[in-house]
């Protein structure tokens, strides 16, 4: 079986952000184009950040994938722990408050910043 890999930012058991890897079946298509199961979305958004862009730590405000278009984009973590994002790659932002806490920036969410020398192009597709 062919899979997509996505990689998943969510929020763990402990309130904290982490990455993790899932596959996606591609059993859908034709050998010469290998597709996953057709998946809904409520809308999407561009994004352009410029040169030395950085947010505060913050939580996804609904689940959503996050596609680089242009530029580099960091997701930082807790801990120390982020990754870099080149053009065509992504990940699906699931890293939600949990229900009933208050937003703690010393245990909740990510930061995000734009890399290198090119301002940052982002496609968000709702989940």
């Amino acid at each position: 079986m062919t899979a997509f890999t996505k990689v998943v930012l969510f929020t763990d058991t402990d309130g904290r952000a982490r990455f993790r890897e899932e596959a996606v079946p591609l059993e859908q298509g034709n050998p010469q184009s290998l597709l996953s199961e057709l998946f809904a979305s409520g809308g999407y958004q561009l994004r352009h950040s410029p040169v030395g862009f950085r947010s505060q730590f913050h939580c996804s405000g609904h689940t959503q994938w996050c596609f680089i278009l242009g530029g580099q984009m960091e997701i930082g973590l807790q801990g120390g722990v982020s990754r870099i994002f080149k053009p065509g790659e992504h990940f699906y932002s699931a890293d939600l408050l949990p229900e009933g806490a208050t937003f703690d920036p010393a245990i909740h969410g990510h930061w995000s910043r734009q890399v290198g020398p090119d301002p940052l192009v982002t496609l968000f597709v709702r989940g």
